[in-house]
């Protein structure tokens, strides 16, 4: 490239750059007049910064060297733009930001017009200097691309300067569109500074209502290449199952977040996972229609479970799996409409459940038969827990005492795509009730841990509580803004976590139905079993790790998230501009230190901050290389 035509690239690259200087600085613009109005945006603007760069280098070359052709460019210009504004009539500029308005007549139209010719001018020139074999309109299309980047880049730039610049507190919250978050924010904070005593400091997390008791993510795990779809835990509260569309099982101590085996060799995504209450077997179930089992001593395959002479443990997905409180019989829920009821040490089918009339996506053991729920509810005196044993654990073995000698009990409940929750009996094999309320797919069921309450989400977007014995509804929690996959309730009986499409977890006061803390989480969501974490799933493969701590426990770690860009934000590495920009938006609407005065906050948002810029400036490197 010769010097000259490095010299007409810099003025049009430099009439870019006014030209984006100008509408980030006017903002908004329109021409209006006879025709109407027509709003001109940043790409209008930074196109007419590089006509004039060119016209600026055309006038640099042609006027500066006398060229006949110049000129001439200039003159039929100015004619195409006098007649442009004959045809059009009279016409105005707007830009209500700054209290601009002004008429544009034929005069400067004409003006208008010999600075585009003076511009075609320049191009051609550019061209011929270059040997380029382009025509003007080809070049002028492939800057409007590289423009319409660069919109969307500056777009987002703004947007983090608002943060970075100290801008006031309103500006902020427009540009995050959450006016209305701050207005309630601004109500909840002055009415506990009315009933707050002096020099108390009040903490918000979040624009909700929390207790005083919160839940903080204090980890995040790594590992899995792609989306996590299930959690067990180990009723030591030592271990971490996750099973993802990775095709792996993975094991994780809980307490350290570290990696501790992973089981892989599955022919496709794995849906479902399950340990059995003495932590000796887990169990998966996925897209390959196969239930497979392992030791977790050994870490060494047990078998596959198949359905009579079929390769297969189902024919259609296995989307659900859970093992039974006695640990001898497994049950599993498909896409081919079934339950299916396993021995656990045999592998021997003992019963295919037969009534939904669709895929069954959710299966769920009530924790105790009904039978023995009162001497499970306090009794008898528990005895001492066995070692590793939780404390409940103890009063648990006593209420399973009869089933060990004498059987299976107790029932299931199944939750399905054809709106139903259909319980069932085990000791008699039979279905005993159809539970009909929700307007949506039944994604998920879980029992209280006194197996009186039955708990159901669904894509209807709420949360269900039915009383287990009676079927009766007990009450609905609205709260969800997209469809529920996930619930899961504090082995206490007092917390319900739920989790939703939008990645979205909240936390439940279970007795009186009161949401009482928001999360920015995924699916799955479980407790662990003494009741003291929470797990969730995340984007890009990670799994979150909370803790619930006190406001004045300044002990325990909060949440400030690292790792690459994409990890911090939370998207997948090759999303799109807008999905990176709404989930930088999300993050903000929870940490940004104007909402939330927790100690780790402003170091939260920071690393927020920080990623999204990294990834703008990845997004404007590929710009500039294309």
């Amino acid at each position: 490239m010769t010097q000259n035509s490095k010299t007409g690239a810099a003025f049009i690259a430099g009439g870019s750059i006014a030209g984006a200087g100008v509408s980030a600085t006017v903002g908004g613009m329109g021409l209006a007049g006879g025709f109407g109005a027509v709003g001109i945006g940043t790409v209008p603007v930074v196109g007419a910064g590089a006509v004039v760069g060119a016209a600026a280098y055309g006038a640099l070359k042609g006027i500066g060297e006398g060229d006949a052709a110049a000129y001439s460019a200039m003159g039929i210009g100015a004619i195409g733009g006098a007649g442009v504004s004959s045809v059009v009539g009279g016409m105005g500029l707007v830009a209500p930001k700054i209290g601009l308005a002004f008429g544009i007549g034929t005069v400067p139209m004409a003006g208008i017009g010999a600075v585009v010719g003076l511009a075609a001018y320049g191009i051609a020139k550019l061209l011929d200097e270059t040997g380029t074999r382009e025509t003007p309109a080809q070049v002028f299309d492939r800057m409007e691309e590289k423009i319409l980047q660069m919109d969307a880049y500056s777009a987002a730039v703004m947007e983090l300067e608002a943060f970075l610049t100290g801008e006031d507190l309103n500006q902020k919250f427009a540009a995050l569109e959450v006016e209305d978050e701050l207005q309630m924010l601004k109500k909840e904070l002055h009415k506990k500074t009315q009933t707050s005593p002096p020099n108390i400091k009040t903490e918000v997390v979040f624009p909700k209502e929390a207790s005083s008791e919160t839940w903080r993510c204090v980890q995040t795990l790594w590992g899995h290449t792609a989306t996590v779809n299930a959690i067990a835990i180990t009723p030591d509260n030592q271990t971490l199952a996750s099973a993802s569309n990775d095709r792996t099982v993975r094991l994780w101590n809980l307490k350290t977040g570290k990696w501790l085996y992973t089981f892989a060799g599955q022919e496709e995504a794995v849906l479902s996972v399950a340990i059995s209450s003495d932590s000796k077997t887990l169990v998966s179930g996925g897209v390959a229609r196969k239930i497979s089992s392992w030791y977790l001593d050994t870490k060494k395959f047990n078998r596959t479970l198949f359905y009579l002479n079929s390769p297969y443990s189902h024919t259609g997905f296995v989307y659900s799996v859970a093992l039974g409180p006695d640990g001898k019989i497994l049950a599993s829920g498909s896409a081919d409409k079934t339950i299916r009821i396993w021995g656990r040490y045999t592998g021997e089918l003992k019963r295919t459940l037969n009534g939904h009339s669709d895929a069954v996506l959710s299966v769920a053991f009530s924790p105790i038969p009904p039978t023995h729920a009162r001497c499970y509810n306090g009794g008898n005196p528990p005895q001492s827990p066995q070692r590793g044993e939780p404390p409940q654990g103890a009063a648990l073995r006593n209420a399973l005492a009869p089933l060990n000698k004498g059987g299976e009990g107790g029932i299931v409940a199944s939750g399905s795509a054809d709106k139903t929750i259909r319980i069932w009996d085990l000791k008699n094999w039979g279905q005993s009730h159809i539970i009909r309320g929700h307007s949506g797919a039944v994604n998920t069921v879980t029992v209280s841990p006194d197996s009186q309450t039955l708990i159901s989400g669904s894509t209807d977007t709420t949360i269900k509580l039915w009383n287990l014995h009676t079927r009766e509804l007990l009450k609905t929690l609205n709260g969800h803004s997209a469809s529920v996959v996930s619930v899961a309730i504090n082995p206490d009986g007092q917390t319900l976590a739920s989790s939703s499409v939008d990645g979205i977890i909240n936390i439940w006061n279970l007795q009186t139905g009161q949401l009482l803390q928001t999360l920015s989480g995924c699916s799955p969501v479980t407790f662990s079993y003494d009741g003291k974490t929470l797990v969730s799933g995340g984007k890009s493969g990670t799994i979150k790790i909370w803790r619930q701590t006190s406001s004045s426990d300044e002990s325990m770690l909060e949440f400030v998230p690292s790792g690459e860009w994409w990890e911090v934000l939370g998207v997948e590495k090759t999303d799109n501009p807008k999905d990176v920009k709404d989930a930088y938006l999300r993050l903000a609407r929870l940490y940004h230190p104007d909402v939330n005065s927790s100690t780790n906050a402003k170091a939260a948002m920071q690393a927020i901050n920080q990623a999204y810029k990294e990834y703008r400036q990845k997004f404007m490197r590929g710009y500039l290389r294309s």
